[in-house]
């Protein structure tokens, strides 16, 4: 056992079990979201840390002003996000046993929701699966692997070793990129980490067919995160005209055609991604005279066509990037959801979504709104929309929840 002394207050005692390198002490206060569920512990809020020099990814034991053990997390002093708790409480697990238990129970949980029509799903939700740092992916037989955090980092070994005892997937990708990593103090690391190099590989969404392309494509491959909506979408498709703003790979376009949409245009600044939805639509012998790509900017498209549509997707890429692109992205969106509105056919609906985790929730809506004003417009709303449940989000951690959408209907 470990004895932690906190000055004059009597002895806390913490299971050595977890392995744990380190300490830390929160300022009085500061526990609140710690204890409502939220998973980060910003660097304003420490205290002390106990050893001082501890580096990035250490296993840490979290506690408040005055000694009480909170949880177990990976420390790092080179961020913002000063702490990702791992799990909560005086007694937890080992940081093995954790890992395999809550990726046990990630699996299990995708199993009770995800259907059998559907092979790719996102397997490990980082905090929202209480592995903060931590994203698998599904692709069929495939998984493809994002560690986004110091603390992940170090377990790289255990986490391939446990995925490939548990899922026996015919190749694991890492594809751990991006702004969060480098921020840890860590670099972009892209490759196969066990098994073969893939190559293109075909998946099934909601019975439709698509190719996934892991050495190019978006995200980890596809845009997992709007397989529900797409599905929603098609339950309004029948006999409408519909505009896929921001098309990527097709997804949308697919699942309207299929539920028998009169006619489809998708509109995308990407050559790659608008050959590549082509290669989906034949995928699925829906590439017909319903179909039309376009390769343009979405607001120059919207500014120079006078066409009206009966049914309009608007899911750009992410605005803000960073907390200091708020006010610009809020404008941008403004804009776009103006422009699409003025698209929009009288009684038809529109389905707009930022997945901008610094422009998300009611900034949103409020954006949307201004822009219904601005277009001289007004909408019913149907539906708020967001991540499918293979996409979980701890209660407490409104920051998981990135992507927010909206499904309106024009009230004519």
């Amino acid at each position: 056992m470990t004895t932690v002394a906190t000055g004059g207050d009597e002895e806390k005692i913490m299971n050595e079990s977890n392995s744990t390198e380190g300490q830390v002490f929160l300022r009085a206060g500061r526990d609140g979201p710690l204890r409502g569920g939220n998973p980060w512990v910003f660097s304003q809020a420490l205290a002390r840390v106990d050893p001082p020099n501890l580096s990035a990814g250490a296993a840490v034991g979290v506690h408040d002003s005055g000694g009480h053990l909170l949880g177990l997390g990976h420390f790092n002093p080179r961020t913002t996000i000063a702490v990702r708790m791992l799990a909560w409480g005086a007694r937890t697990p080992p940081i093995d046993e954790l890992l395999r238990e809550r990726i046990g129970r990630a699996l299990e949980l995708r199993r009770r929701f995800i259907g059998t029509d559907t092979d790719c799903y996102r397997l490990v939700n980082g905090d929202g699966d209480g592995l903060s740092g931590l994203v698998v992916d599904r692709y069929a037989d495939v998984l493809v692997l994002q560690l986004l955090s110091a603390g992940m980092e170090s377990l790289r070994g255990e986490i391939v070793a446990i995925l490939g005892r548990l899922v026996a997937p015919r190749a694991i990708i890492e594809r751990s990129q991006g702004a969060v990593r480098r921020a840890e103090g860590l670099s972009d690391r892209a490759g196969v980490v066990a098994g073969a190099a893939p190559g293109p590989t075909i998946v099934s969404e909601n019975g439709l067919r698509f190719e996934v392309d892991f050495e190019h494509g978006q995200k980890t491959g596809q845009f997992l995160d709007q397989r529900d909506n797409r599905a929603r979408l098609a339950a309004v498709a029948r006999d409408a005209r519909m505009l896929d703003l921001c098309c990527y790979s097709g997804g949308f376009m697919l699942a309207a055609l299929r539920a028998g949409a009169r006619e489809v245009v998708g509109v995308d600044t990407s050559a790659r991604a608008l050959e590549w939805a082509r290669r989906n639509l034949e995928l699925n012998q829906l590439a017909s005279d319903r179909a039309r790509l376009v390769h343009a900017p979405i607001a120059d498209y919207l500014a120079s066509s006078a066409d009206k549509f009966d049914l309009i997707v608007l899911d750009p890429p992410p605005l803000a990037r960073a907390r200091g692109d708020a006010a610009h992205a809020g404008h941008l969106y403004v804009d776009l959801n103006a422009a699409a509105m003025r698209a929009l056919a009288p009684g038809g609906c529109l389905m707009t979504f930022s997945c901008s985790v610094h422009f998300r929730g009611e900034d949103f809506v409020r954006a949307v709104r201004i822009a219904e004003t601005r277009a001289g417009r007004r909408f019913r709303m149907l539906a708020r929309l967001g991540a499918g449940p293979d996409h979980p989000v701890l209660l407490g951690h409104v920051e998981g929840e990135y992507l927010t959408g909206l499904m309106l209907s024009d009230l004519g």
